[in-house]
């Protein structure tokens, strides 16, 4: 196989998954999972050193902030900012590409119960 310097990457399972990293930043997303569905989310969380990027790119999914909704529309990049408790519900056929920071995670974020 000849490399043209072109990675090509899809992911297609359910839920989370980082799909790639280069040094400081990464690219994952989310597809449809019961995990996701606007019924199952109790907790918020909050990214202490990093903005977060999420993209809708099939489907429909609502972004919830700890102030507010937000029913995604395609395409369009909605710039979580780091500080913000936000979490995210996916429909079924869903598919939300997320950028970050690559080292996001436990380490660096806060968890709430929804509503508190």
């Amino acid at each position: 196989m000849i490399d043209t310097g072109i990675e090509i990457l899809t992911y297609e399972g359910e839920g989370f998954s980082k799909v790639m990293s280069f040094e400081g930043w990464r690219v994952a997303v989310i597809n449809y999972s019961e995990r996701f569905e606007e019924k199952n989310l109790s907790m918020l969380e909050r990214h202490l050193y990093t903005d977060e990027v999420f993209v809708l790119l099939e489907g429909s999914a609502i972004l919830v902030s700890d102030r507010d909704r937000y029913q995604m529309k395609k395409n369009t990049i909605y710039n979580v900012k780091k500080g913000v408790w936000h979490a995210i519900s996916l429909e079924p056929d869903s598919k939300v590409l997320i950028v970050e920071n690559a080292d996001t995670g436990k380490e660096n974020s806060e968890y709430k119960i929804a509503g508190e």
